[in-house]
């Protein structure tokens, strides 16, 4: 005798009317939305950040804010390794949502952090500060 059959998930080749995307996947309040808030009214030429403006000529490279967002995302989240950040980028929905599916290898994200240790001294102190003001 048989008992009950177990839930099964979709099968991951099942289409849908409605596609999920990854608006729908990340709660308004979800704290990816905070950071994204907060790195887009940053003034980053202000806090000194190196290749704030994009260049003339040459390749074009990732813009500052996104390495930013995926750096604040690792450090509230204890991912401190270039290479987790790199694997969070391809796997984790949350990071897909808060850079927009880029994949940066951390070659960029080491190159960003050695080129803005001052900036981001700067950002964490405006950071902490915004978390702890009332309203």
């Amino acid at each position: 005798m048989r008992g009950m059959a177990f839930i099964r998930g979709e099968a991951r080749a099942q289409g849908t009317m409605f596609p999920v995307t990854l608006e729908e996947l990340i709660p308004q309040d979800h704290l990816c939305r905070v950071i994204e808030a907060f790195v887009e009214r940053m003034d980053m030429a202000g806090l000194s950040f190196e290749r704030a403006e994009a260049a003339e000529t040459g390749r074009p490279g990732y813009d500052p804010r996104d390495l930013l967002k995926l750096y604040l995302y690792g450090y509230l989240q204890q991912v401190r390794s270039s290479r987790r950040l790199e694997a969070e980028c391809k796997r984790n929905v949350e990071v897909m949502w808060l850079v927009g599916r880029l994949q940066p290898d951390r070659r960029p994200e080491c190159r960003e952090k050695q080129h803005s240790r001052l900036s981001r001294a700067n950002v964490h102190s405006v950071f902490r500060n915004r978390l702890a003001s009332p309203g």
